[in-house]
């Protein structure tokens, strides 16, 4: 019995087929195709088919991002439909087909990474929304012509881009695989719609490499952070009566995150304006002193390290400063290094001043 029903889902695993549009391709069907194919065991084989064809989509076991059909039930995940408005939970951006398959699939991908059975353990939950944040949500906007910023806001504002970042994402970089306008194309149809599916699974395959890379990260990297970050979150005053300066013993962890969450409730003159880690994890690593940003992705610091240190090293650091040990302090104030741990901590402490 038990080889009977091994075969079964062989033949399940085989027969399951994706559907997805043919014709220039995007991001979210690129990334969608990924997420089941290679993290969703019953996907594992799924052979996959590029047509606008309903006749031929209504025989597909789950189809994403044309057919103008959302029902998870059904799995068909398309999010061009009018009456579409479906968003992630707790969040205002539209969803695509990427993050429509993420936030029905995303549990289940990141329960096997971490390696437990149950979908609603609260880390699940915190790499699931970390990810969707941090990853899915760009693509999301991107597909759907949502702005970072809000366009009118902008423009009242008289606000303007020093520089174009238009090529920089990876929507741009999966659309770059689509064929050239002047590309030659085979003249036979099975032969040119053959050549367009190689260049998607190509597609397919590079954003897969970005998500699998960041889903690597959350679970096995970020995820574990939290602990470190919040036991020297709550030893700081140790440190300093303040609590602004924050050391990581040992070696440094990703911290911003974990951070940020730790302070929603901590008083606007207690939160940390300085972190202090080593190099290396070694006895004799040079130790780093970086200062917060205002959020995440700001390159604003609360309170940056002193502007008469800026741009000096060694020696020269030192005498300014009066700290022995100085190694660095970048000409922004953003970070900078002493020789010893006591040096760092007395650069972030005069710095407090």
């Amino acid at each position: 019995m038990a080889a009977v029903l091994e075969q079964a889902a062989k033949r399940l695993k085989t027969d399951i087929t994706i559907g997805t549009h043919n014709g220039h391709f995007h991001a979210d069907e690129a990334l969608a195709v990924h997420m089941l194919r290679t993290h969703i065991p019953a996907y594992a084989n799924a052979r996959l088919v590029r047509t606008r064809d309903p006749a031929t989509l209504a025989t597909c076991h789950t189809v994403v991002d044309v057919g103008g059909e959302y029902d998870a039930a059904a799995n068909r995940f398309d999010h061009h439909q009018r009456t579409f408005n479906t968003t992630f939970p707790g969040r205002e951006t539209k969803l695509s087909s990427a993050g429509l398959v993420y936030m029905h699939f995303g549990r289940e991908m990141i329960s096997r990474k971490l390696g437990t059975s149950d979908h609603t353990d609260p880390t699940v939950n915190m790499v699931y929304e970390k990810i969707y944040t941090s990853f899915i949500e760009a693509l999301d906007a991107h597909d759907n012509g949502i702005s970072v910023y809000d366009p009118a806001k902008v423009a009242e504002a008289g606000l303007e881009k020093r520089f174009s970042d238009s090529g920089f994402n990876l929507g741009a970089m999966v659309g770059r695989l689509n064929p050239n306008w002047n590309d030659e194309i085979p003249s036979d149809p099975v032969a040119a719609q053959a050549a367009e599916d190689e260049r998607f699974e190509t597609a397919s395959a590079r954003i897969g490499e970005e998500f699998d890379r960041d889903l690597d990260y959350f679970a096995k990297s970020w995820l574990p952070a939290r602990s470190v970050v919040e036991t020297a979150f709550n030893e700081r005053k140790a440190v300093d009566p303040s609590g602004r300066i924050l050391v990581l013993k040992g070696q440094s962890a990703p911290w911003k995150d974990h951070l940020y969450t730790l302070e929603e409730t901590v008083p606007e003159n207690e939160k940390v304006v300085y972190v202090l880690y080593p190099e290396k994890p070694a006895p004799d690593a040079k130790w780093r002193v970086q200062c917060v940003p205002v959020t995440k992705d700001s390159f604003q610091s609360r309170k940056p390290l002193p502007e008469a240190w800026r741009g000096f090293r060694d020696e020269e650091l030192s005498g300014i400063s009066g700290i022995p040990g100085g190694v660095f302090v970048h000409a922004a104030g953003f970070i900078g290094g002493n020789k010893s741990y006591e040096g760092a901590l007395a650069m972030a402490k005069k710095a407090l001043d």
